[in-house]
């Protein structure tokens, strides 16, 4: 396979805010490419800074889970602790906090596995998958409207999460993908 010469970034035309609610933002961009061609497109504006999906690893063998209500998708989801990152917090400190308040785990240490979009067709939006290691016990008060259930897996037990009924948000996917490939399960 030979390498492509990129291709040119289509002229942003116009811009503007086509709609608005309380949690989403839709922009119009008008856009101009290279050969010519006009097209609007609409896209979701996501956070600037994005948002952070941790795997906290407990030990060699169990990854901490949370069950928690997807509203999108209208029932319980299994999957790994996540939220948004704060204005004025790096990625390392929303992990942080987001691993006390979603798992109750301290992490001695948060390492940038990866940032994944969500769709990148339409969605400005990044995820910044975060493995936690060296937990200790610290529980901080998070803003779910729930008491989260954690869940202790077996890392040698993928198999069985990703054929989970509840397994089957993406990213979530994706991080799982990264800590096997690491921990050299696949």
């Amino acid at each position: 396979m030979s390498e492509e010469t990129p291709k040119k970034v289509p002229t942003i035309l116009a811009e503007n805010i086509a709609a608005q609610s309380r949690i989403f933002t839709v922009q119009k961009q008008k856009l101009e490419f290279s050969n010519g061609t006009q097209v609007t497109f609409e896209r979701l504006l996501g956070s600037k800074n994005g948002a952070v999906l941790i795997i906290p690893l407990l030990d060699d063998d169990h990854i901490l889970l949370i069950r928690e209500y997807g509203a999108g998708v209208g029932r319980y989801e299994l999957g790994f602790p996540k939220g948004k990152v704060d204005p004025g917090e790096t990625w390392k400190e929303a992990s942080i906090r987001e691993s006390q308040e979603e798992v109750g785990y301290l992490p001695e240490q948060v390492r940038l596995l990866d940032s994944v979009s969500l769709a990148a067709g339409y969605m400005t939006h990044y995820t910044h998958i975060v493995l936690a290691t060296g937990l200790s016990e610290q529980y901080a008060e998070g803003d779910e409207p729930e008491p989260l259930e954690v869940v202790k897996w077996h890392l040698s037990d993928w198999h069985k999460l990703i054929q989970h009924p509840e397994f089957s948000e993406g990213r979530a996917y994706a991080a799982l993908m990264l800590i096997l490939k690491e921990r050299n399960y696949i």
